[in-house]
């Protein structure tokens, strides 16, 4: 359905100093960027290692700043080099925005994530369906159950997990996997081998990651949960980190730069999904990574 990205594609989509910044990474291995092309562990999914999100308070900041606004923030994205994109069944409007934004774009040198809630469909791929016509694509690269939040979601979300691996089949997703949100469905998450990737919550100092409960608000328990994603990319599992500004709440540009510094220097995190309001954050976040990987 997809043919493969080119080089050629790839520097197409970014404005000309991002661009030369993606082939000295790709071409010679001498630099490592925000905008290099990585791929998800074993899914073959290859995205931009900086992701937009479309989800900031359940999409409440992206919505509110309207469809023509919104447009040029996903434009502005598009032009520094940013090719994946996230969004959710719950982000009440986002698949339409997301839509409207990406009109005219070549789909083939873009990558969409989307996210659906694991109890709350009789006809999972039913909604699917709808997902794809509500976004405006063929397949999603990659799909994920969302919000796993208990120790036993391998068994619990069996039924769904079957139906996406026949939606993988049928070429609807390319990849599948699960938003993670809690210890303890983070630690069974490397024993699953069905999973493709993991959307993982991780910043520097444990604000708004996994903690006992899955509780929003709870002290992060941030080295027991890196120690469990990092299991999860030895295993074979795309891994794709997300609240690297702890939700918005790292308001002190240094402790965005701490905190971006230290998620760069792992590893075991393949790429990364923020959500923006303004066309200058993205290019603080690309400014943040680049320097923190060394471009």
């Amino acid at each position: 359905m997809e043919r493969k990205p080119t080089r050629r594609d790839f520097l197409k989509t970014v404005a000309a100093g991002a661009g030369a910044l993606a082939l000295g990474a790709t071409g010679g291995g001498a630099l490592r960027t925000a905008t290099d092309r990585v791929t998800l562990g074993r899914s073959g999914v290859v995205v931009s290692r900086l992701g937009m999100g479309t989800g900031t308070n359940g999409g409440q900041v992206q919505r509110a700043l309207g469809q023509e606004a919104f447009t040029r923030l996903i434009r502005h994205g598009l032009e520094r080099g940013i090719t994946f994109f996230d969004t959710a069944d719950n982000y009440n409007g986002m698949h339409e925005m997301l839509r409207a934004a990406l009109v005219g774009v070549d789909r083939s040198r873009i990558q969409i994530q989307c996210k659906i809630p694991g109890d709350k469909y009789a006809d999972p791929l039913a909604e699917l369906d709808r997902f794809r016509k509500e976004v405006g694509t063929d397949y999603f690269d990659t799909f994920l159950i969302h919000h796993v939040r208990t120790a036993d979601w391998p068994s619990t979300q069996r039924r769904l997990m079957d139906q996406l691996e026949t939606a993988k089949e049928r070429g609807a997703i390319r990849a599948h996997g699960v938003s993670i949100h809690g210890l303890e469905p983070l630690a069974a998450a490397p024993a699953v081998d069905w999973l493709d990737m993991a959307f993982v919550r991780v910043n520097h100092n444990g604000t708004h990651m996994d903690g006992p409960t899955g509780a929003w608000s709870e002290p992060g328990r941030r080295d027991e949960a890196l120690g469990h994603i990092r299991r999860l990319h030895d295993r074979g599992a795309g891994v794709v980190g997300m609240k690297l500004v702890g939700n918005g709440n790292f308001t002190d540009p240094a402790v965005r730069e701490q905190s971006i510094r230290f998620v760069m220097g792992l590893p075991y995190v393949d790429a990364v999904v923020m959500g923006f309001k303004t066309p200058q954050e993205i290019d603080e976040a690309l400014r943040r990574m680049n320097a923190a990987l060394g471009a």
